[in-house]
């Protein structure tokens, strides 16, 4: 049901009638499976949200169990929205949908539970914010519903706000047995009227990353495909060791460096952990489930045939996680071309990367059907790896955080498989921009410039320091373009993110503007966003921001998130902390 925005006592006589409002109260909310991780949860209407003037936020569904897509299908004045949960996706004890010992393993109420937040579904709600259906899809013995362990990431409709077929993408990443995960990401389409769950496509890469963000263009259905490790290299933090590998595009040739582990532990890129094979000659799709499939790319594959799976093709890659993908307008400076938003690499694993920026990035496929080229996993945006401002410092997540403290990080590449092409622009390192969507006419306002897009961005998980003062995450950038046929130029800037009520205030152009420093809402004890994942217009041309929720983390850059008990390392989700944060023109 729709949450609340405010509540009061009511006072009735036969003459007067008096309404006090309060603020929503805060609640603790936790994890049920590890008790001590509680977290402050009061949206109310987002009071501790600063935007530029002449828009306004306020909550259009709270108490969700970790968000990552919404969909949109009808008409300005008539619309549902759709909102999928994607369940257990980061990893920690207190994740698991069964719980093992020493934990309860009762605490979400079994794997197929209609109620289980730590798995998949789908909720549906009226264009006011009331539920009107869900959860549809939940898992199910027979396998009729989404893989239970998570997560899943988006949904869309093939024909947009005019509906068709509703696809998803979904996974068993989150799954703790070692292995157990690998080329488990599928694309789906979901009977909304039956709730069941048919697979489309099967047997995509899963790893670190699974299949994440869809669009739709000419007959194509095309996905963002995560890489399936952290920078290129099995390590420690995949399994144990026992994830998959990464699956390249194209011919490459491995340089001859190996990747230290610890323990006498030395992998190659692109290998299975422990397999060195330095300067070997590593085939497009090796290890994949078929052709054309990759992962740190975006692909695509044909809707309207028999196998879709046998029409699978790269567009583009030498990603590492190319999450948010849009089409501009075909009037837009980028002429109708794929915005790919990419997370950069962090401090853990075999291959620990300091200081990685994030990046944007425009998606282009060669004029001879061959992907284009991004650099990864060897250029950190313009620059190489082995450039000394990645240099690892020695993390709580690196696999041997003694030999690489300090160090250059070592090419897994012998040469790129061609030209590379750079990105737009950077982002901060650790920010986690993910979803995003162009503006329509009608948002534009003050700091907001036709054609511009709003990104979400996720925020650091506290493997390294904060990346700036104040720090930048779990809030929404503002990027403005050139007009189509003049000299290309972008600018981004923040559009809205957290500040207590009494410190906000605005720049000259209107720009939002805050007197102190606040980061994730849960942490800050503020009404306002933790970790948006994605964002998207709606019918009614308001921007809908799909907040997944508090998460304790390793704390390195904001310790009051830290998990309270070491064993529940690395990420704690907490349920019921969800949001739908409605974003509009007053």
């Amino acid at each position: 049901m729709r949450s609340p925005h405010s509540r009061g006592i009511v006072w009735l006589s036969a003459l007067v009638l008096i309404v006090v409002l309060a603020p929503s109260p805060a609640t603790a909310a936790g994890n049920a499976a590890c008790p001590g991780e509680d977290v402050f949860f009061n949206p109310a209407n987002g009071e501790d949200i600063v935007v530029p003037l002449g828009y306004k936020v306020e909550v259009f569904a709270s108490g969700l169990n970790f968000p990552t897509g919404i969909a949109f299908r009808g008409s300005k004045e008539n619309f549902q929205v759709f909102v999928l949960e994607s369940g257990h996706g980061l990893p920690s004890r207190c994740n698991d949908n069964v719980p093992q010992p020493p934990l309860n393993g009762n605490a979400f109420g079994g794997e197929f539970s209609s109620t289980n937040p730590m798995t998949p579904d789908i909720l549906v709600f009226d264009n006011k914010g009331n539920k009107i259906a869900g959860p549809i899809g939940k898992p199910t013995p027979s396998g009729g519903g989404f893989q239970p362990d998570g997560p899943a990431i988006d949904l869309a409709f093939e024909y947009g706000f005019q509906g068709g077929r509703l696809f998803a993408t979904d996974s068993n990443a989150a799954i703790r047995t070692a292995g157990a995960a690998n080329n488990t990401s599928r694309i789906v389409t979901v009977n909304l009227k039956t709730g069941t769950v048919t697979p489309f496509i099967t047997g995509l890469p899963t790893g670190d990353h699974p299949a994440e963000q869809l669009a739709f263009k000419n007959g194509f259905i095309y996905w963002s495909q995560g890489s399936t490790t952290n920078s290129g290299v099995v390590g420690r933090d995949n399994g144990g060791g026992q994830n998959q590998q990464d699956i390249p595009c194209q011919n490459i040739t491995l340089s001859n460096n190996v990747f230290d582990s610890g323990g006498g532990v030395k992998t190659s890129g692109y290998s299975p952990f422990g397999v060195q094979r330095p300067g070997a000659t590593i085939k497009a799709f090796d290890s994949a489930t078929g052709v054309g499939i990759c992962d740190g790319a975006i692909l695509r594959a044909k809707i309207h045939v028999a196998n879709p799976k046998s029409t699978i093709e790269p567009v583009s890659w030498g990603y590492r996680n190319p999450f948010g993908i849009r089409f501009a307008p075909d009037d837009h400076a980028l002429k109708g071309g794929l915005l790919v938003t990419e997370n950069g690499e962090d401090e853990r694993g075999a291959r620990p990367t300091n200081n990685s920026p994030d990046r944007l990035q425009l998606a282009q496929q060669n004029a001879d059907g061959s992907p284009d080229y991004h650099g990864w996993p060897d250029r950190f945006g313009f620059l190489d790896s082995t450039q000394a401002v990645f240099n690892p410092v020695g993390g709580p997540g690196d696999d041997n955080p003694a030999a690489a403290a300090g160090k250059p990080v070592q090419p897994v590449l012998a040469f790129p498989p061609q030209a590379i092409t750079a990105p737009l622009a950077l982002e901060p390192a650790d920010v986690a921009a993910v979803g995003l969507d162009f503006a329509p006419d009608s948002f534009v306002h003050g700091v907001v410039a036709r054609g511009a897009v709003l990104v979400a961005r996720e925020g650091d998980f506290g493997f390294s320091k904060e990346n700036g003062e104040p720090p930048a995450g779990h809030d929404i950038e503002l990027v403005n373009f050139s007009a189509l046929g003049e000299r290309f130029a972008l600018e981004q800037s923040r559009f809205a993110f957290n500040c207590p009520q009494a410190d906000q205030t605005h720049r000259p152009d209107g720009a939002a503007a805050c007197k102190s420093i606040a980061d994730q809402a849960f942490s800050s004890h503020l009404r306002g966003i933790n970790r948006p994942v994605t964002a998207m217009f709606g019918p009614d041309h308001a921007l809908y921001l799909v907040d997944y929720g508090a998460v304790r983390d390793f704390g390195q850059s904001d310790p009051a998130s830290k998990f309270t008990n070491p064993l529940d390392a690395p990420l704690v989700q907490i349920p019921g902390t969800g949001v739908i944060w409605k974003i509009s023109r007053k």
